[in-house]
């Protein structure tokens, strides 16, 4: 009798995990993946475990009974699967309010979105606690029964760790997980009904299912955010991704949708923007720069590939490797921004791990794996910009592309003051009209004069791109003074969530996101 009681708490276990993965994912797709928005998710999940331990004990000494415990699991299943149903509406909600930056809409959607998790995280709670009351037949066995219960409960766990990342989000979509998770729950519930003889009940709690699937169908329909122009929508292992088309520009947008990544146009090359400055950081170097010398640039953060298209538009002759983690930004890139297997290599792979594992030396390497609020530390370290700058030509530039929260520049300074510790020269560039800053640091002595000399000799030329001279112009016209303090970041102590975190908050309080409200 006990063998099906485990199979239970198996699967309460898993559906827990397997709720507070997909629950990352589906809150980060609104309000991103920083460490504030895990902090809260995984703090209200133990509180709601904690009250369904204690609800467990009391409920199962007042109804010892198999069916009782089932029956909850039943119902945990079928508040799991009304979760994706009446989110959706709310986040679409939050979606328009973070594009309008109305904090007050955005804070109350983030805590109704949490709230709807109460009761299911609730009602697993309760399942070792119960399942234990019920095991234990004999007080001479009640360590070792209450000790398998929990293993199992664990391994459940263990697996729901894993199987919405790895497998349902990427292959079905963060809604349609919860949807998976909840019909698993009242299939194991139904059966266990039916296992223990409440058949007359089991035929009421066959609506459940049902109206999970109807609710699905019904509420599902469209894509999940409602955006201008979207084209694709996608999710992966790292990513919601979707693709806007307005006024013939592609557009990719990722997770919450607070920047553009990449853009495309298919008569356009110079946006404007950060994508572009990657062409004139080797020009930082002393005059005349060829542009056939350069042999090999790497883009560490490739995306959809907008650097990669314009070097090959100005740098026709210069080989590109591009590195990015998420394969399905790639496959974006290839199908909507004319991102191209013949003008790059493209590597699917870790930045840090493939920079350091490739032999190539590169004239330029360009970072724009930078998104605050989740910054990957690892990418921030002294010993990630050594092995950077190892990997370049002696005359070879790093440039990086920094985002800013209106004028708080304290990550800004920050990495300035790592990298200047490992490059001979660096120089911070605002972009205007953005909240971009790009650092450009170099191996060699240079001078920002350089610019202007390289600018001279490439004027003269009729064959030069004009997208070289206005990138140019623009990165010498902009060039910032250095700061005069800032932390240093090494792989033993990169606080940068500290740094981060108090960007958000900051942005919250500001004097702009009043004036915004």
């Amino acid at each position: 009798m006990r063998r099906y009681l485990y199979i239970g708490v198996f699967t309460a276990g898993l559906a827990v995990m397997a709720v507070e993965l997909s629950a990352s994912r589906l809150l980060g797709n609104y309000f991103g993946s920083s460490n504030l928005v895990w902090a809260a998710i995984i703090g209200l999940m133990l509180i709601y475990l904690s009250v369904g331990y204690s609800l467990g004990g009391k409920w199962a000494d007042r109804s010892p009974e198999h069916t009782t415990f089932f029956s909850i699991l039943l119902w945990a299943g079928f508040f799991i699967g009304l979760i994706p149903v009446i989110s959706r509406p709310i986040l679409r909600f939050a979606s328009q309010a973070f594009d309008q930056l109305q904090s007050a809409s955005m804070i109350g959607s983030f805590a109704a979105v949490l709230i709807l998790f109460s009761i299911p995280i609730t009602l697993l709670g309760t399942a070792s606690p119960f399942a234990v009351r019920l095991a234990i037949k004999d007080e001479k066995e009640a360590g070792s029964v209450a000790g398998k219960i929990y293993t199992v409960s664990t391994i459940g766990s263990f697996l729901g760790t894993f199987l919405p990342v790895l497998l349902l989000i990427p292959l079905i979509g963060t809604y349609r997980t919860f949807i998976t998770i909840s019909l698993f729950v009242l299939i194991i519930g139904l059966i266990g009904l039916g296992f223990y003889g409440e058949k007359k009940r089991l035929l009421v709690y066959l609506i459940m299912p049902l109206l999970i699937i109807l609710l699905a169908l019904i509420g599902f329909r469209g894509y999940d955010k409602q955006a201008e122009g979207i084209v694709y929508e996608g999710e992966s292992v790292y990513n919601y991704i979707q693709v806007q088309h307005i006024n013939d520009y592609h557009l990719l947008r990722l997770n919450e949708g607070q920047g553009i990544h990449s853009i495309a146009h298919p008569t356009q090359v110079d946006f404007h923007g950060p994508w572009e400055q990657v062409l004139s950081a080797i020009f930082f170097n002393p005059a005349p720069v060829f542009t056939d010398s350069i042999d090999r640039i790497a883009i560490l953060g490739l995306a959809a590939g907008t650097s990669a298209n314009q070097i090959n538009y100005a740098f026709p002759d210069t080989v590109v490797d591009g590195y990015e983690i998420d394969p399905e930004i790639i496959t974006a890139g290839i199908k909507f921004f004319g991102l191209s297997a013949d003008h790059v290599n493209i590597f699917i792979e870790d930045a840090r791990w493939g920079i350091t594992h490739n032999d190539h030396l590169y004239e330029v390497i360009s970072i724009d794996a930078y998104t605050p609020p989740y910054i990957p530390w690892h990418l921030t370290t002294r010993e990630f910009f050594t092995t950077v700058a190892n990997r370049l030509t002696p005359d070879g530039v790093m440039v990086i592309n920094v985002a800013r929260i209106f004028e708080d520049r304290e990550l800004l300074n920050t990495l300035y003051a790592t990298i200047d510790t490992v490059f001979e020269n660096a120089y911070i560039v605002d972009l205007p009209g953005t909240l971009n800053s790009m650092i450009f640091a170099t191996k060699a002595p240079t001078h920002p004069d350089n610019l202007v000399a390289n600018y001279i000799h490439l004027s003269a030329q009729d064959e030069t791109p004009p997208i070289l001279l206005s990138t140019i112009e623009t990165t010498f016209l902009n060039i910032q003074p250095a700061p005069v303090s800032g932390m240093v970041l090494t792989d033993d102590k990169a606080p940068i969530e500290w740094i981060t975190n108090a960007m958000i908050i900051n942005l919250f309080f500001s004097e702009e996101m009043q004036n915004l409200q």
